[in-house]
């Protein structure tokens, strides 16, 4: 079968690999849609410190069932339309025990530790099943709609921690398919007020803004962001802003235009070399701001984005621009990277 292989930074080819065999524990899928997201694109340039052995890339998987092993967990049949979790928690470990299975200690991962999706067949392993990371897809729910599941289930773990309330004013900084998605739930499920979506480049704002209608779009590769925010909340401020780019600057424009008892969400991780941002304490101090980390998601984010995209409360399937079969998958990584379309799905 074709499948996506890391070597090493820089060194990913599309190959011929056998079959992968399903073992007692596990189950194997035919993967119908991987879609793919800027992190992709960072391991195929850098690696990744969980990649320490040749491997399948690809963490957004969805795909139907076609051998059930033995001893495997959970009520899965052959042919049934499954989503598989990216993120795989322990369920052992104190934050497991906790309840934050998003910041387990021990967490593994689909397309790191185990082979992923880019490929014809995928192994779902008895990891995922045991903490029930494998989620049967709804009947009006596409198997590309399914795999934008798990960056979507990321955001909802990132604004559930803000305690946003109806009428808030939102900016989202990002216009890729994350910061979209963040719009979409921010109204969707929580009923905001205003929302601005900010970018540096003016084609991915123009689609994305046409796609998810923020009230207010800057660019702020010509605008000063915070006397913009400012200016438009009369002097206040933002009560939500969410960072959903890896730009050192835009969490500290965040801490800037932040309202008192602003909620801030730092969800796009920094570079490894450059991690570090100014921060004016006294700002945080006396405007009382809530500033959050979000680190993934948890098997239960999982089911609520598909539940989330079944019932209409959210969609996303008119933010899937680009289908892009197995055997191109390597165009898939240059459109990404230039942010061409709002999600990328890979179809084998």
């Amino acid at each position: 079968m074709l499948a996506l292989r890391f070597y090493a930074p820089e060194d990913v080819r599309l190959v011929d690999v056998p079959e992968p065999i399903c073992g007692p524990a596990e189950i194997k899928i035919k993967v119908k849609n991987c879609s793919t997201c800027g992190t992709d694109v960072k391991i195929k340039k850098n690696g990744h410190v969980n990649i320490t052995r040749e491997t399948t890339l690809g963490h957004e998987v969805a795909g139907e069932v076609v051998e059930v092993g033995a001893d495997a967990i959970g009520d899965f049949a052959v042919g049934d339309r499954v989503q598989c979790i990216a993120a795989v928690p322990c369920g052992d470990c104190y934050e497991c025990g906790k309840g934050w299975m998003e910041v387990c200690q021990n967490q593994t991962s689909v397309g790191y530790q185990y082979d992923g999706g880019f490929a014809e067949y995928m192994i779902v392993p008895a990891q995922v099943l045991k903490v029930d990371g494998l989620n049967k897809i709804p009947d009006n729910v596409g198997y590309d709609e399914a795999s934008a599941a798990e960056p979507f289930a990321c955001a909802i773990n990132a604004q559930e921690q803000l305690g946003i309330e109806e009428g808030d004013f939102t900016v989202v900084f990002g216009a890729g398919p994350i910061g979209c998605m963040h719009i979409r739930i921010a109204r969707g499920v929580h009923k905001v007020g205003t929302v601005v979506l900010v970018d540096v480049n003016a084609e991915r704002l123009a689609m994305s803004a046409e796609a998810v209608s923020p009230d207010h779009v800057i660019n702020a590769a010509d605008v000063d962001v915070v006397a913009k925010v400012m200016e438009l909340t009369g002097g206040r401020g933002a009560d939500v802003i969410i960072t959903a780019t890896p730009a050192n600057i835009t969490q500290e424009q965040a801490i800037a235009m932040a309202a008192r008892n602003g909620r801030i969400s730092l969800f796009g991780g920094l570079p490894k070399n450059d991690p570090t941002i100014t921060c004016d304490s006294n700002v945080v101090h006396y405007r009382q701001l809530h500033i959050h980390g979000a680190n993934g998601s948890s098997p239960a984010h999982n089911k609520r984005a598909l539940e989330y995209i079944s019932t209409g409360q959210v969609p996303v399937k008119d933010l899937i621009t680009r289908h892009v079969p197995l055997s191109e998958v390597m165009s898939a990584f240059d459109i990404v990277a230039d942010g061409e379309a709002i999600k990328v799905t890979v179809e084998p």
